[in-house]
């Protein structure tokens, strides 16, 4: 297994790299027009043009460009590690508006995804379990529900219902508006300003969730071991969350691991509504104008993030079923 993670490391490492260079070619390769038109103002002369060219490095190829910045990258630069460079847009070291961004959407997918797997894998269970009853169709419906909603509409109606500015009845006016406030500033109102976009992200979510464990643990229960395991007298219970569960959770896991991943790098719907300012909004923002140092970040972020929570999803494999092994 120590082999195993050392050569996914290793990988990861790969990734980035390839990564990042696809994304400096792009930007590069793709716009037309001189980059330093963008950042010199209404009617520059030549000489603004050419001091803004040799102020970031737009005077050199942009595989010398990459070379630089994957050089700061991994020693540091004048702003600190890790070297992210200056953004284009905002005139400011990238590391600063990464790290004040980073914080909102970490904890905005993480506190989501607690919501959305509790709630999901308990309804595909009680479903899965109470099969053909009332409360499996309610359950399928809700399921239905969460993956038919738009969730820019739910946000919105969250916000009417139950901001404290909403157009709902006053009494369910219990809950602050849109943005964010740091943990490190006042956790009780880190925690409500975050309540509703955690709720509406994990609906989604939930849902697909609900649907996947029902379907896996009404397969799983009809398989010969679990018949053998009822025969050898041990209780419905731990037959269900012991042998059944378990062996039915494999395809959760690597759902949930790349969901995680991918929201690292921004829940863009969910920021904009609820106007959170996390790291979606930013490379949305830093995409349309063309600020490449901000989307090389933000770029970098997701891919670690999914690599990182692809190895993970592995070793959770290896100990939640054990015919997966690897040499």
């Amino acid at each position: 297994m120590a082999a195993y993670i050392v050569r996914r490391l290793v990988w990861v490492i790969v990734v980035l790299l390839a990564v990042t260079m696809i994304t400096f070619a792009i930007f590069y390769l793709l716009p037309t027009g001189d980059p330093a038109v963008r950042f010199a103002g209404k009617s520059p002369t030549p000489q603004v043009l050419e001091e803004v060219r040799r102020q970031f490095g737009l005077d050199k190829p942009w595989y010398a460009q990459y070379w630089h910045f994957l050089s700061d990258l991994t020693t540091g630069d004048k702003y600190g590690w890790p070297g992210l460079g200056f953004s284009f847009d905002t005139r400011i070291p990238v590391r600063e508006e990464l790290l004040e961004r980073a914080p909102r959407t970490l904890s905005l997918a993480f506190g989501a995804a607690i919501v959305w797997l509790t709630l999901g894998v308990t309804i595909g269970i009680v479903s899965a379990l109470r099969r053909g009853t009332l409360l499996d169709r309610a359950a399928m419906g809700f399921a239905l529900f969460g993956v038919s909603a738009p969730v820019f509409w739910l946000g919105l109606m969250a916000l009417w219902l139950f901001a404290e500015t909403g157009g709902g009845p006053d009494w369910l006016h219990f809950l602050p508006g849109t943005g964010y406030v740091p943990f490190s500033e006042s956790p009780s109102e880190w925690f409500t300003h975050l309540i509703m976009p955690w709720v509406v992200l994990a609906l989604l979510y939930a849902a697909f969730y609900a649907r996947m464990t029902r379907g896996n643990l009404l397969e799983t229960m009809g398989e010969d071991y679990i018949r053998t395991a009822r025969a050898k007298g041990l209780t419905e219970r731990r037959v269900v969350f012991k042998h059944g569960l378990r062996a039915s959770l494999t395809p959760i896991v690597t759902m949930f691991g790349m969901d995680i991943a991918l929201l690292v790098g921004g829940a863009v719907i969910t920021e904009t509504v609820f106007n959170i300012q996390g790291l979606g909004a930013w490379a949305v923002r830093a995409t349309f104008n063309q600020d490449l140092p901000a989307v090389v970040a933000v770029v970098v972020v997701s891919a670690f993030a999914v690599a990182i929570m692809n190895l993970l999803v592995d070793i959770v494999y290896a100990w939640l079923d054990p015919r997966v092994r690897y040499q």
